[in-house]
């Protein structure tokens, strides 16, 4: 019996990520192959196939987003992003809704940013509760006036679904700053601890953010 649950356990441990996995690929695939409905209908290719090819959908996509891409990169087409740009940011209601994401999609995909900056160690959700946690600036104008001196802006994540968290703003005193890089840090927040950090037997006493580690947040414009 002993060796037939280290079998079962064993045959779980390969096949449980390799299923889910293959699930989720095949979700987006699913989902992305939705972009040939753009075209017409005598334009399917399983029109004049007589069979559906998975994925064209998907390679669809990402010419469409590869396109776009290109056009917004010269002259014309930046001028064209920023003409768009405005017009929803007259329209009532869409202008909050597109900004708040233009700044998010910003910060997450720009090649200059940087959303999580640092891994930090911090006490959560109490005193004498550790757990990890990201840097993501400072506080800005207007929240500064009612906090304490020498604050900064940090994300906790929840686990396995780091997607899902808390933003909390925290004296700089009660950060310590991790010897693992942001990456190292949300594999080992999905994992719920199980797999360290390659050269970190366990988490060890860091040092407080330095002052030097944050640079001034650019200017948003409208």
């Amino acid at each position: 019996m002993a060796a037939l649950r280290k079998w079962l356990l064993s045959g779980l441990l390969v096949l449980v990520p390799l299923i889910i996995t293959l699930g989720v690929v095949d979700w987006v695939v699913s989902t992305l192959d939705k972009t040939l409905d753009i075209l017409p209908a005598a334009w399917h290719p399983h029109k004049w196939l007589g069979w559906r090819i998975p994925g064209l959908g998907a390679l669809l996509a990402f010419l469409i987003v590869l396109s776009i891409g290109a056009m917004a990169s010269n002259i014309v087409g930046n001028r064209l992003v920023g003409w768009w740009h405005a017009l929803l940011h007259r329209i009532p209601v869409v202008r909050s809704i597109y900004s708040a994401v233009k700044q998010v999609s910003d910060t997450l995909f720009s090649e200059k940013g940087n959303a999580f900056r640092k891994a930090l160690l911090v006490q959560w959700p109490r005193e004498g509760v550790w757990t990890v946690a990201f840097l993501t600036g400072q506080p800005g104008a207007g929240v500064t006036e009612h906090l304490p001196d020498d604050c900064l802006s940090v994300y906790v994540p929840t686990t396995p679904n780091p997607t899902g968290g808390y933003f909390v703003m925290l004296k700089r005193s009660d950060c310590i700053e991790l010897d693992m890089s942001v990456d190292e840090a949300l594999t080992y927040i999905i994992s719920m601890g199980v797999i360290v950090p390659a050269g970190h037997q366990a988490i060890t006493t860091g040092k407080l953010v330095a002052e030097h580690t944050l640079e001034p947040a650019p200017p948003h414009t409208q």
